[in-house]
């Protein structure tokens, strides 16, 4: 009787030491399953401030774009502005010296 009561509790330490080692490998699971969901936060976040990056950048070349349009237009009127002050100079001068 002394050995099953010797064995019993050797399977007893068994399990013991089984449920142990369980909740040891459960906190490690949970651990690395809590990292994955911060990692999965750190991922979305990412991925929300490049699609936010890529939106003001393609805004940004639109409006550069429509600047520039802008700019090239000001740029002829301008220049068609010099030319004919260039003309009424000539046009000075040669009354001028006549």
């Amino acid at each position: 009787m002394e050995k099953q009561f010797e064995k019993l509790t050797e399977k007893i330490q068994d399990i013991k030491s089984l449920v142990s080692t369980f909740n040891a490998t459960l906190e490690n699971i949970e651990k690395r399953l809590s990292s994955l969901e911060k990692m999965d936060s750190i991922e979305h976040r990412v991925e929300v401030n490049q699609i936010d990056l890529s939106d003001i950048k393609d805004s940004l070349q639109r409006i550069e774009e429509k600047q520039s349009s802008e700019i090239q237009h000001i740029h002829r009127r301008l220049d068609s502005h010099l030319v004919k002050l260039a003309k009424a100079e000539e046009d000075i001068i040669i009354l001028k010296t006549k």
